[in-house]
Formats: C-alpha cells, sequence, structure tokens
C-alpha cells in the first residue's frame, strides 16, 4: 500500500513540474521567451516543494506523508536538475550568477520551508 500512495503522489508531482517549469514559469512569470540569466523553472519548483514540505511537519498522518511529502514532492522537486544548472550557470555565466543562483534557492527554499511549518 506505501509504494502506491508515493506512486500515485509522484504520479501528480511530475507532470505538475514539468507544467510550472515549461509553461508557468515560461510564459506567466517572465511573459517572455528571452533567455534568462537563472533557471527560474526550477527555482519556482523547489520553493513550492520546501513550502509543501514544510507544511507537512504539523502532519502526523503516515499517509498524507507518504502520499505528499514523498510522492508528490519528491517528484515535483528536484536537486538534481538544480545542481546541474547550478554547475551550468557557475562555468557558462559569470560565477556570480552561479553564486545568486544558489544563494537564491538554499534560502529561499529554507524561508518557504519554515513559513510551511510556522501555518500548521
Amino acid at each position: 500500500m506505501n509504494i502506491l500512495l508515493v506512486a500515485v503522489g509522484a504520479a501528480v508531482g511530475a507532470p505538475l513540474r514539468f507544467l510550472v517549469d515549461k509553461h508557468m514559469v515560461g510564459r506567466l512569470l517572465l511573459g517572455t521567451r528571452i533567455e534568462t540569466p537563472l533557471p527560474w523553472g526550477t527555482f519556482a519548483v523547489n520553493v513550492l516543494g520546501s513550502f509543501v514540505l514544510g507544511l507537512l511537519t504539523g502532519v502526523g498522518n503516515q499517509t498524507i506523508a507518504l502520499l505528499v511529502g514523498v510522492g508528490f514532492c519528491g517528484a515535483f522537486t528536484t536537486y538534481s536538475t538544480f545542481a546541474a544548472e547550478t554547475h551550468g550557470t557557475g562555468r557558462v555565466r559569470a560565477s556570480r550568477e552561479g553564486r545568486a543562483h544558489v544563494v537564491l534557492n538554499l534560502g529561499a527554499g529554507l524561508l518557504a520551508a519554515v513559513g510551511g511549518a510556522l501555518l500548521t
């Protein structure tokens, strides 16, 4: 049963990540197809996922933790893409942008997680 909960959560999280990264951020938030200095799609999904995980800190239900925390957030957020984009940003662009990418992602993710936890 546990693996099914994780799989169902992941089945929702993965396509939603794609939509946020490719469509919502690219079209709605930035309003342009011009390349931006930082990968905002990965930033958006990681901060939103951190917020959701923060909200889950007050939930003691294992079913919800598996479905939403492990399944949904595990598929929705992407540390590996963050690492790859950070590496690319640091090599291709000025190292200041690479450092900004790391500080923004980690700082905003931590603040989002704490904010979510404070709401529970």
